[in-house]
């Protein structure tokens, strides 16, 4: 028998949803309101009876994380914080997809009060999902002691059949599955409908079929519409499960209530002004007014930031007497939910010295978590199936796993992705949107390529994100160009706020990590040399951390080497053999452009300075270096197999040859003529 009850304002509220829902879309003559009207029901009974947050303090670390995974439907969510009591105005509502307004076209996080995670690209969310499960569970783990359940919060996602076709919820929804998360539960609109019509056309599989098989607890409701206890029950039912996530079936009809109801013209086109109107009526509602909301609506509602507000000050008091019992743990705990670091962790950043050893910069990206971790136990990570290739598990780290494997604990602070990069990414989003945790993930840098949707909204949502990339260019060898990347780094170059980093050496390498664990709000990709790099005279963790310095100076020099990564040592080389031949060349390394950009003016232009030709040098595709250099030397397409020393000299990169073309370029501009100047100097900055 069914627990659910009911209240006198259900129905009213549902209507008010779908019917503000609609006047959203329409205002702004564009958008998706076909899912709002489908999946007004469960959005009611899932935030007047289960979800606990509160909407005057919006990050309460121990609130219930939902995630619109099918963020097209963002309306449905705008709607509900606006009626829920979030700082989002009826005023808001109505600027829906207007410019500046807090109601983009997608889901945004730090732009809208109440969102957790940006969304929009399908499948997103729902990783973003398996993320935010994991988190709670390894810090439930950590923290939580007998008599103190700080940290029991559930994740809901809702998402629809577009996201269960992407591949990266696929990846994510297999991993959660072997982790166990009984703190996830996914509500599937299944409407049967995708913008090219029925999913009959492209997606007939058994949705539950596959969710069993991933290990998943399946329920259903087959009349989501209307049903409302039966979609209390199958939450209510849900929330038991405490070894497995939960996926719940919910059958709806997309555009409940339009004349359109239950076909794709109803989702992603405003309804037209008669099918409103009509609407309206349906549900009771004057058809000529607009964004109507009975005060029965916002009493009710209004019972949800008070249930909020009352389990943010009873955790308060919880967290205070966790306090007196366990003062470490709570401060630890404390200084984590805060965003702070611990106080002097930089002085266990390896110091190099020129005559310490060669080394691989992934390497070299080992000691440092090895060497740091112990002071940060907030750095949480793992790899997509090349832990030994990456070198990213720390000695005596334990696995993050469920307990009844054996394998590990949740305790633990290292994840096995399994071969699933996409997912990797994703999660790690979710991880960092928590709080209190900073995740580091790891792969081939060939293979963020795969992850480059999940990459790209870790730096649109500022989330810090640190990816491990190893295996950076043509010196991995013998593997050749399907594994070479060549067009990966300046693609990731290219995308704001995020901080591409190609270390020379030790001191780099630790410089990279200082800055990544420092920039709290843009992720990091560390590219990682598979062969021996040596460590360089001039460089300091100091200086690499300016993201681009004079390695080796010359006075009125007759040319600039630019270069990073494993090829500055080459650079050097060069350097050496062209000042043999009378010919003054400078060599400056620049390990990141986003950080060096950030420097100002007069420090930039004195590492780049004018008065001689600049050559840059990288075994990597040349597009981008025009903004450091006159002349860019490079990979012209794609890489080579082969042992990599030989695959350097068949692309011409030695520093015999470099050298030679070092006094091509100073010949060419001594022959030029008239002032070189610096090609930082623009009339247009962006």
């Amino acid at each position: 028998m069914s627990s659910f009850t009911a209240n006198p304002a259900d129905e009213i509220a549902i209507a008010t949803i779908r019917t503000l829902a609609v006047d959203v879309v329409g205002k702004a003559n564009s958008g998706h309101p076909g899912a709002p009207l489908g999946m007004a029901p469960v959005s009611h009974v899932l935030f007047s009876r289960f979800v606990n947050a509160n909407p005057k303090n919006s990050k309460w670390f121990n609130r219930d994380r939902f995630v619109l995974s099918n963020g097209p439907a963002c309306a449905l969510q705008y709607v509900l914080l606006h009626l829920l009591g979030y700082k989002l105005s009826m005023d808001d509502l109505k600027a829906f997809r207007q410019l500046d307004s807090k109601t983009p076209g997608h889901p945004e996080a730090n732009h809208t009060d109440g969102i957790e995670v940006t969304t929009g690209p399908l499948g997103q969310g729902f990783a973003n999902g398996v993320g935010l499960a994991i988190a709670q569970a390894h810090l439930a783990a950590v923290y939580n002691k007998d008599g103190f359940d700080l940290i029991n919060n559930y994740t809901y996602v809702f998402t629809g059949d577009g996201c269960l076709m992407e591949g990266v919820a696929s990846e994510a929804a297999s991993l959660g599955g072997h982790l166990q998360l009984g703190n996830l539960i996914v509500i599937y609109d299944d409407n049967h409908i995708s913008i090219d019509g029925d999913t009959a056309v492209a997606f007939t599989e058994n949705v539950e079929q596959r969710f069993l098989s991933y290990g998943w607890q399946v329920l259903h409701v087959d009349k989501g519409d209307t049903d409302l206890p039966s979609i209390y029950d199958a939450i209510a039912e849900a929330r038991k499960e405490k070894n497995k996530p939960t996926i719940i079936r919910l059958r709806t009809t997309i555009g409940y209530g339009s004349k359109q109801q239950g076909t794709h013209g109803v989702h992603g086109s405003p309804l037209k002004p008669d099918d409103i109107e009509a609407l309206k009526s349906k549900f009771g509602f004057a058809p000529d007014k607009k964004f109507q909301v009975p005060q029965e609506t916002y009493d009710t509602y209004a019972e949800f930031g008070k249930r909020g507000a009352a389990l943010e000050a009873e955790w308060n008091s919880l967290l205070e007497a966790y306090g007196k019992k366990y003062p470490n743990e709570h401060a630890e705990l404390t200084r984590r939910i805060a965003g702070k670091l611990t106080q002097g962790w930089e002085e266990k950043l390896p110091v190099y010295k020129p005559t310490d050893a060669a080394q691989a910069s992934r390497k070299l990206s080992e000691i440092v978590p090895t060497s740091i971790i112990p002071s940060l136990p907030e750095l949480i990570g793992g790899s997509a199936d090349l832990t030994g290739s990456n070198l990213t598990k720390v000695k005596n780290s334990v696995d993050f796993q469920p307990p009844s494997t054996g394998l590990g604990t949740y305790a633990g602070t290292y994840i096995r992705y399994g071969v699933r990069e996409h997912g990797m990414g994703a999660i790690a989003n979710g991880l960092a949107a928590y709080g209190a945790i900073i995740p580091f993930v790891a792969t081939f840098l060939n293979f963020v390529s795969y992850a480059s949707g999940a990459v790209r909204l870790s730096a649109l949502s500022g989330h810090q994100v640190i990816w491990v990339a190893t295996h950076d260019s043509i010196g991995l060898g013998e593997d050749g160009p399907t594994h070479q990347p060549v067009e990966t780094g300046v693609a990731l170059r290219a995308t704001p706020n995020l901080a591409f980093w190609r270390p020379a050496d030790g001191n780099e390498t630790s410089a990279a990590y200082l800055v990544a664990i420092n920039s709290h709000t843009t992720p990091s990709v560390l590219s990682l040399s598979r062969q021996n790099l040596p460590n360089l005279e001039g460089s300091s963790i100091e200086k690499a951390a300016l993201g681009g310095y004079v390695l080796h100076e010359e006075a009125n020099e007759d040319l600039t080497i630019v270069s990073s990564g494993s090829e500055v040592s080459i650079a050097v080389e060069a350097a050496a053999k062209l000042k043999a031949e009378g010919i003054k060349t400078r060599v400056v390394s620049l390990p990141c452009w986003l950080t060096f950009d950030q420097q100002d003016e007069d420090y930039r232009l004195s590492v780049l300075r004018s008065g001689a030709p600049i050559l840059s040098l990288e075994a990597l595709s040349t597009v981008g270096w025009q903004k450091y250099s006159h002349e860019q030397y490079g990979l012209p397409a794609w890489g080579a197999s082969g042992p990599y020393q030989k695959v350097y000299e068949k692309f011409g990169i030695t520093g015999s040859n470099i050298a030679v073309v070092g006094k091509k370029v100073v010949d060419f501009y001594k022959k030029q003529g008239g002032a070189v100047v610096s090609p930082l100097i623009k009339a247009i900055h962006l």
